[in-house]
């Protein structure tokens, strides 16, 4: 099995504008995921429609893959990445792992277990969740929700809690249900992440602003891995303040 991890990284992000350069203790963002990623997987590009990023990858010896500048997705980048990585390299993938460019922090076992699920030669997609820690608000929109079939396989995401407990107070909702936190870390064989990026948008993701509800409706199955280990996804300006501050502590 021949996997390619990509790390899609735009510079024109709303909330962060240059979000992959931003500096962490002394290196960009965008280098400490890569870092993380090359200890797990041999073949490790960053894909970015940005010449700064190109540049700022290239000086720490890193692997880039310029793409276009109107992608709607990470998942449409990673498309064309794996187009071009193997034009260039004459090799072919069979699974392509995408790792989000936001998250310096991701964990070797989120690699591990994504890249597991394809032991299975059944598996089209794969991603992670989480239990929902007793603390956390499973009401929050920002954490889409995820249920799983009795077989591992997803078999839907929301914004909204789901699934809904009849007769339940809210309040005591988390307390009487394991609920599932989505981790947006995502892995397709190659032929089929390449029929996704054909489909056009579905109902359900236009409901959500879910993508991976498109797959969903379209009858591709995902396979669902768990982690008891939390991501750290930067976003704004102020998620990176309280990532330094807690590392300085």
């Amino acid at each position: 099995m021949k996997f390619l991890a990509l790390i899609p990284a735009r510079y024109a992000s709303t909330r962060f504008p240059g979000k992959p350069l931003a500096d962490i203790h002394g290196k960009p963002m965008i280098r400490r995921v890569y870092e993380r990623v090359t200890a797990r997987f041999a073949d490790c590009y960053v894909a970015t429609d940005d010449e700064r990023i190109k540049a700022c990858v290239e000086a720490f010896g890193g692997q880039v893959v310029m793409t276009s500048t109107t992608h709607r997705s990470g998942t449409d980048r990673c498309r064309e990445a794996l187009d071009k990585v193997e034009t260039m390299t004459g090799e072919r993938f069979d699974v392509v792992i995408n790792i989000q460019g936001d998250e310096p922090f991701i964990a070797d076992e989120h690699l591990a277990k994504i890249s597991a699920c394809f032991d299975d030669p059944g598996t089209e997609i794969a991603t992670l969740v989480k239990p929902f820690a007793p603390d956390e608000d499973i009401t929050n929109p920002n954490w889409p929700k995820v249920v799983v079939s009795a077989a591992g396989e997803a078999l839907y995401f929301s914004r909204s809690v789901i699934p809904y407990m009849r007769g339940v107070e809210v309040a005591e909702w988390a307390s009487k249900h394991r609920f599932y936190k989505h981790i947006g870390l995502y892995a397709y064989r190659s032929e089929v992440l390449r029929k996704i990026t054909e489909l056009a948008p579905g109902v359900l993701e236009q409901c959500e602003s879910l993508e991976q509800l498109r797959w969903l409706e379209n009858g591709y199955r995902v396979r669902v891995a768990e982690t008891t280990t939390e991501t750290v996804s930067i976003d704004t300006p102020e998620d990176l303040k309280r990532v330094l501050e807690k590392l300085c502590e």
